[in-house]
Order: C-alpha cells, then sequence, then structure tokens
C-alpha cells in the first residue's frame, strides 16, 4: 500500500534520496518543478493564460521560482512576486532566484515590506508557492491579507505542493476558519498529506494530484508509517484463488441479522452485497413479516423468521455460521437491546456490526467491552460521535476512531469519501476507490454484507475490512463509469460487484 508520511518524513525522505543519489536539493526542486508544469500544461495553455507566482521564502518558494522560469521558457506570461520580508532566502530559493533573473523576459518583483497588488486579467492563472509542508504555525499579519486578497480575487489557484497555510497533518482549527489559501488545483509531490483525507479541508485543496518526483522507493520502505492508501495492486493480491474443484460450502456460510417492518430494504440490500462478495451460503434472520420479501427479492438466499412480526426478537445459536453480520435496518429499542447483548455475548468469531447495531451499542456502552477481538465495526460519521463524543471535525473522528480501535481491540472503518479502516494497532488505511455518487441511501447496509460476506469465505478481519471497502467503492466506480454518478443507487454497487472482481483480477 501507499505510505502516507508526515511532513517530517517527507524531509527525511528528501535527505534519503539525496544521499542515496548523491545529488543537491537544487535538483530535487527542479525534478518537483518539471512535474508540476508538465501537469500545469495540460489544464491551460501558453498566450492564453497570465501566469502569476506567489513564491515565499523557502523550499515551497524554490519550488515555484523553478516553476515560473520554466513556464517562461514554454512562452508563459509569468510575472513573479517574491516575499522576502527576512532578507534572507533558502540555498535552494536564492539559487532559483538567479536563475530565474538569468532568463530572458523575466519580471520579478522581491517584497521586503510594502505589497503593491497585480492587476490580474479575468482569465490569469495564480500559482501559490508561499509556504509549505513545513508550516507550523497559522498565518497572520502581511501574509494573512495576501492570502485574503488570493482569495477574493477569484481567479484559478494552482497550489505547489499543498495550499499555503494549511498543515500536512492535523488542521484542527475547532470552528474557525483560518488563512489558507483556496486552492482550484494541488499538484503534490510524491505522497499524498494526512490532511488531503479530511472533509474540512476540501475546501482549501479544490482537486488534487499526486505527482511523482523519483524519490527513493528503497526510502520510503525503510521509513514507518501509520497511514496508508490503499492501491489497485495490493487489492488485487489480497483476493484469495477458487480452485476449479470448490463448491459453495468452501466459501463459507454467513448470517445476516438485519429488518423490521418498514426496513427490509436493509436487508435485501446486505444480503445481495454478502452474495455478490462470493460468500458460499447465506442464511439471514428477519423479521416474519420480512421473510416473503426477502425470498421474493433473493431466491439465492436461506431465511430464517423471527418469532415477531415486526421486529427480531431472538437470533439462532451462531455456531454453525462462519461470520455473522448484524444492525441494518432492525430498529432499537429494548427488545432489539436483547437480541444484540444475547447474539454478542453467543458469539466466539469476529463479527460486522453497523447501523441500528452501533446505535444499541452506542447507548449501552457495556457492550463494547464483550464484542469478540477483531470484530468490524462500520459507523458513518453521526454513528462514530454516539460511540465516542461530538467531534468538530474529520481529524478529530480519525482520532476518536483510533482511540476506540485500539481501546476494544476492534477495527472501525469509518466511511466517508475516504473510508478510513482503523486497526487495532493504530495503523490506519485510506480507501482510494469510491464516488460521490455513493452517497445513497443503502450503499452502507451494502458494504456490510460484503464484509460479512469476506468473513465466511476466511479472509482476516483486516483484509476483509479494507478489500470490502475497496470493491464498494470500485463497483460504484464502473458502474458511475458506465452510466453516471447521478444515477447510482445502493443496487447498482451490488450488481457492479462481480465487475469489481474482474478489474482486479487483470492485475
Amino acid at each position: 500500500m501507499k505510505k502516507i508520511f508526515t511532513g517530517a518524513q517527507i524531509a527525511e525522505l528528501d535527505r534519503y534520496t539525496m544521499r542515496s543519489e548523491s545529488i543537491e536539493h537544487i535538483d530535487l526542486v527542479e525534478r518537483a518543478a518539471r512535474a508540476f508544469v508538465y501537469e500545469f500544461n495540460r489544464h491551460y495553455m501558453p498566450r492564453r493564460n497570465d501566469v502569476f507566482v506567489f513564491a515565499g521564502r523557502g523550499n515551497n518558494g524554490a519550488d515555484a521560482l523553478a516553476i515560473a522560469r520554466l513556464l517562461l521558457e514554454d512562452s508563459y506570461s509569468v510575472q513573479v512576486i517574491l516575499f522576502n520580508t527576512s532578507g534572507s532566502l533558502s540555498p535552494s530559493c536564492e539559487a532559483n532566484r538567479q536563475r530565474l533573473l538569468d532568463t530572458p523576459g523575466s519580471h520579478l518583483q522581491e517584497v521586503r515590506d510594502e505589497f503593491t497588488p497585480p492587476v490580474m486579467r479575468h482569465d490569469s492563472v495564480v500559482i501559490d508557492g508561499l509556504f509549505g509542508t513545513g508550516l507550523n504555525r497559522e498565518l497572520e499579519g502581511g501574509y494573512a491579507m495576501l492570502i485574503e486578497f488570493i482569495n477574493r480575487s477569484e481567479r484559478e489557484v494552482v497550489s505547489v505542493d499543498i495550499p499555503s497555510g494549511l498543515y500536512s497533518e492535523e488542521n484542527d482549527f475547532g470552528r474557525r476558519l483560518p488563512p489558507i489559501i483556496k486552492a482550484t488545483r494541488t499538484f503534490s509531490f510524491e505522497q499524498p498529506k494526512l490532511s488531503f483525507f479530511m472533509a474540512e479541508n476540501s475546501r482549501y485543496l479544490g482537486q488534487w494530484q499526486i505527482l511523482s518526483i523519483g524519490l527513493s522507493e528503497r526510502g520510503k520502505e525503510e521509513i514507518e508509517s501509520d497511514y496508508f492508501q490503499t492501491t489497485d495492486f495490493d487489492m488485487a493480491r489480497s483476493i484469495l484463488a477458487r480452485d476449479r474443484f470448490a463448491h459453495k460450502g468452501d466459501f463459507g456460510h454467513a448470517l445476516l441479522v438485519s429488518g423490521s417492518r418498514g426496513h427490509m430494504g436493509a436487508a435485501c440490500l446486505a444480503a445481495k452485497g454478502a452474495l455478490r462478495s462470493g460468500a458460499g451460503l447465506l442464511t439471514v434472520h428477519v423479521p416474519a413479516c420480512g421473510e416473503v420479501i426477502m425470498q421474493t427479492a433473493l431466491p439465492e438466499v436461506m431465511t430464517e423468521s423471527d418469532m415477531e412480526s415486526d421486529l427480531i426478537s431472538g437470533v439462532p445459536q451462531p455456531d454453525k455460521f462462519d461470520a455473522v453480520g448484524a444492525g441494518p435496518g432492525i430498529g432499537v429499542g429494548a427488545i432489539q437491546e436483547k437480541m444484540l447483548r444475547q447474539l454478542i455475548l453467543s458469539m466466539k468469531k469476529p463479527m460486522v456490526l453497523d447501523a441500528d447495531a452501533l446505535n444499541i451499542i452506542a447507548e449501552h456502552r457495556d457492550l463494547l467491552d464483550l464484542l469478540p477481538s477483531g470484530s468490524i465495526l462500520t459507523p458513518h460519521a453521526r454513528e462514530l460521535e454516539r460511540l465516542t463524543t461530538y467531534c468538530d471535525n474529520d481529524y478529530q473522528r480519525l482520532c476518536q476512531a483510533r482511540a476506540l480501535s485500539a481501546n476494544h481491540q476492534v477495527y472501525v472503518v469509518l466511511k466517508g469519501a475516504y473510508t478510513a479502516t482503523c486497526m487495532p494497532s493504530g495503523k490506519v488505511v485510506f480507501n482510494s476507490s469510491g464516488n460521490v455518487g455513493m452517497a445513497t441511501a443503502g450503499s452502507g447496509d451494502v458494504l456490510t454484507g460484503i464484509i460479512t460476506g469476506l468473513l465466511a469465505q476466511g479472509y482476516a478481519p483486516a483484509t476483509a475490512a479494507v478489500l470490502g471497502v475497496y470493491l464498494h467503492g470500485l463497483a460504484g466506480d464502473l458502474y458511475a463509469g458506465r452510466y453516471s454518478q447521478q444515477s447510482l443507487l445502493a443496487g447498482d454497487i451490488a450488481e457492479y460487484l462481480g465487475e469489481a472482481y474482474k478489474q482486479l483480477l487483470v492485475h
């Protein structure tokens, strides 16, 4: 999987690369600038767009000055404003300042005290190279005013590596909105930053891309990280091979405890996810009112009817099942709490808990201590807060999810645009598949079924959680690619799971 490094670790990786290749920092700057300009040219055109480059005095500014020189060589009209209020530039920044001055046609304004805002055309593009990942304090004074000027200019802004003012990890500003560049695009180098995966930062990042600049692969292997992002290659390698002479009994028997009157759709969607994930056998325990619904919707499923007509009051002994998932559509109440407690106490294997099961646990926190080790919880943001505490932002939620995982030795799948699987070891895996069309009713129910089906087939909990989330997102991507994100239904995700497997197996 792709590691996600802190700002300090990225600096360490830079040094590692320079030592191993016997190069200078300015050589890395040149690589970064060339990668940036190559991508910039895909979106903008010389002679159509004036470019205004705002550069700081550090290494991010060095990148920006090198980018300005290369764009000038590519026939762009480039105006450069270098902010050097301290009168001292980093070595790479000073070297690139001189290279720019030596380039014919360059226009460099160096700001030492007062800044006169430039006049920009409506189609001018701003390149933000003021501050990079080394920033460790909130911007204020003149820099805060500069960022406000750029943000209010309503021009397209392309940030170098990270929007100025944004930290690479924690941006826990509460409800305040600090001065941070609001980029249209962010071209970041080599590795994504942790802050890129937090919803509250999307307003600053715009569309972000990771550009390779050839940092040491061995260095990436040696530098430890707690954060990772999934890749096609790793997900493909995690799929268990199937023997030609295998039969349905070889792929596990899953049990889903799901549904209530008016909420049988959740049970049907979870069941479809479990079947499409490859479970050999599936039994769904439903209220009596849901038996005909389930048998009609999914004839492949075996059903067990509860003694109650409208809700689930009891469950079968789980010993004969290879995996159990519970929660979608069961409702919340004293009867359901008693049933869930009975199920948890009788479980000896990891189980999957979602939706109303999590809401019941939130009201009866002692159930957390009774969960089998290695169980998988799949909350969305509000469900997580009910299990833990109120959070102002995604970074706080991630911290709470990690603590919940470590304290109770469970896997917490925190659902979102970049669903994060938090592991008892402290490691976090962010998902790279999926699209906004998947923010639709029932999508989480399908995911519950997928993960339960993978557990039943013999996948370890960590793999079932990470692979399940990835397949879920990939199926949504494949549907959206053929049709539209606007018309994506949860059932479509389940239907396209076979296509998702097929695409992964090509790798």
